[in-house]
């Protein structure tokens, strides 16, 4: 994919967040299930049009987020959201750390690992958007309120990024995803009954 000028907005219905360590659940017409490993911004104060120099000051804290997507769906046409909203596929957590324990959200490890097998393992410091751009850049278009929170995207080495070709979820998997100061998740990823 090419390197976006600005960032990619979406939502994500909240009924698809869940546990840090409760299974993921494929949808029977999934095929192309996905991870994302990311770091999620709480907002802890309103944000309306707030410069990013100021941005940072509208954050309350730092968790993890699993942004499951099926990339099937993701593709069916330009709606991202019904692709990133089933049910389960918005693992959070385990914890929402404070800034100040956090410091600079810049300087965080993020690793993910499906099967024991390291998939994406990078830093805050190389996301294309830093997290101050980011919450400036969504209050321009909408108001964040506390409790909003955003995904910030993922590192390279998802799934559909896996040379020589796709690598997708399957029931019985295990992925485990790790943000420095912010803990560990791990989800088994199980079918629909």
């Amino acid at each position: 994919m090419p390197v976006p000028t600005e960032p990619v907005v979406f939502f994500k219905a909240p009924s698809c967040i869940s546990g840090p360590n409760d299974p993921v659940v494929q949808p029977s017409h999934s095929t192309k299930l996905d991870w994302e490993a990311e770091l999620g911004i709480v907002i802890g104060q309103p944000a309306r049009q707030v410069s990013p120099d100021r941005a940072l000051e509208h954050v309350a804290g730092y968790c993890i987020i699993n942004d499951v997507s099926d990339r099937g769906f993701q593709f069916q046409s330009s709606q991202w959201d019904k692709a990133k909203s089933c049910d389960t596929f918005g693992p959070t957590g385990p914890y929402i750390v404070t800034k100040d324990e956090v410091g600079d959200p810049q300087s965080l490890a993020i690793w993910l690992e499906v099967n024991g097998d390291r998939r994406q393992e990078s830093h805050t410091s190389q996301m294309i958007f830093s997290v101050a751009e980011i919450v400036s850049y969504v209050s321009h278009y909408m108001t964040l309120l506390p409790g909003d929170l955003i995904a910030t995207g993922t590192p390279a080495g998802v799934g559909l990024g896996m040379k020589p070709e796709p690598i997708w979820l399957q029931p019985g998997d295990q992925i485990r995803i790790h943000i420095e100061k912010l803990g560990f998740q791990h989800q088994r990823v199980v079918a629909q009954v």
